[in-house]
């Protein structure tokens, strides 16, 4: 049995950067934790916006530059990369919530052997909801599950939705 852990945008921005939070703050100590124990093939996903981000369609709504490819933003919080240090693990840059190619990569990963997936990382609501749903409809019979101490979203009401709504639908919430 393959493990799989999904480290969803722990990147400056969502952390103390333009779109951080003390709850996203929090969490960091908590999620490096797990990414130093963790014993699989681990999967990092990086929002990734460019200089005309503004005018996209999420830049119209969410008006806040975030993310931008090359930026310090961009990177990984420091923790986050430290704790990765010495480990092997895929790099998946989305343009937009959740990744369509991120089912195609653990897929590839697990070769045919049965697996689980664990994912964490921010905002709850927004990107690691949508990455974990993706799963679930691409994986139905597959363990998936969230450390709901290693996430945080927009606020602490949106997060708890989002843990709410993917315990309706068959995602385990640690």
């Amino acid at each position: 049995m393959k493990h799989f852990l999904v480290i969803v945008d722990i990147q400056k921005d969502f952390v103390d950067g333009a779109l951080g939070t003390k709850e996203a703050q929090a969490m960091v100590p908590l999620a490096a934790g797990i990414i130093e124990k963790f014993q699989g093939d681990i999967f990092v996903t990086y929002d990734t916006h460019f200089e005309n981000y503004l005018s996209t369609a999420e830049g119209k709504k969410l008006q806040v530059a975030h993310c931008i490819k090359g930026t310090p933003g961009w990177e990984l919080d420091a923790a986050i990369a430290k704790a990765l240090e010495g480990k092997a693990y895929t790099p998946v840059e989305k343009l937009t919530f959740g990744s369509v190619a991120l089912p195609r990569l653990i897929l590839q990963a697990a070769g045919g052997e049965d697996f689980d997936i664990t994912l964490l990382g921010l905002c709850t609501d927004i990107c690691v909801v949508s990455n974990a749903l993706i799963l679930k409809a691409n994986f139905p019979e597959k363990e998936i599950a969230v450390e709901s101490a290693c996430c945080a979203g927009v606020t602490p009401e949106s997060h708890a939705a989002a843990l709410q709504t993917m315990a309706m639908c068959q995602i385990t919430v640690k």
